[in-house]
C-alpha cells in the first residue's frame, strides 16, 4: 500500500509536536526539581541571534500549521506569539495539534501538484505542494523541534535521543 500525501504530512507534524510537548514536560520537571525558575528555560537560547525556547516552539507550531494549510489550500489560524510560560507553550502545542486534527485529509490527498507560493525576505517562492512539504515545511518544522530540544539539553535538562524520537 502506498503512502498518501496526508500520511506523510499531518501525522508527521502531530507526532513531532507530541514529542516536543514531552520534551517541554521534562524541561519543566527538571526546573522544578532543581529549583530553577522555569522562565529561565523559556527565555534560553543557544546563541544570541537564535530564537529562545519560546520562539522555537512558536516556530514549530507555525511551520506545522502553515505547512498543512498551504498544502491543503486553506487558511491557517493565527496564533499570536505571546507565550511566556510553560503552560502557555504547552497550550500552543495543543492548539496546533487540535488544528491539524481538524484538517480534512481529502484536502491534502491528491494535492501534491497544487502550487504553493510564499514570500520569504521579499522574494516570492513557488513550489508544488509535494516539493514544498518535503524540501521546506518538514525540514523547517524539524529544525525548530530539534532546536527546542537542544536549548533544553544545553540548559542542563537530562534529555536523551529517545525523548526526541519517542516510541516507534
Amino acid at each position: 500500500m502506498a503512502l498518501s500525501f496526508y500520511d506523510i504530512s499531518v501525522p508527521v507534524f502531530i507526532r513531532g509536536l507530541g514529542q516536543l510537548s514531552h520534551v517541554l514536560d521534562k524541561g519543566l520537571a527538571h526546573a522544578q526539581s532543581a529549583g530553577i525558575d522555569p522562565v529561565e528555560f523559556v527565555n534560553a537560547r543557544l546563541a544570541p541571534d537564535m530564537f529562545t525556547l519560546a520562539g522555537q516552539v512558536q516556530s514549530a507550531s507555525d511551520a506545522s500549521k502553515l505547512g498543512t494549510a498551504r498544502i491543503a489550500g486553506i487558511a491557517a489560524p493565527s496564533f499570536p506569539d505571546t507565550e511566556t510560560t510553560y503552560a502557555e507553550l504547552q497550550d500552543r502545542v495543543a492548539k496546533t495539534i487540535d488544528y491539524l486534527n481538524s484538517v480534512d485529509r481529502a484536502l491534502i490527498d491528491g494535492a501534491e501538484g497544487r502550487e504553493v507560493t510564499m514570500k520569504v525576505r521579499g522574494a516570492e517562492l513557488k513550489f508544488t505542494a509535494q516539493r514544498y512539504l518535503l524540501q521546506f515545511a518538514l525540514p523547517n518544522f524539524f529544525f525548530h523541534v530539534t532546536t527546542a530540544y537542544d536549548v533544553l539539553r544545553h540548559s542542563g535538562v537530562p534529555l536523551s535521543k529517545l525523548d526526541y524520537l519517542g516510541r516507534y
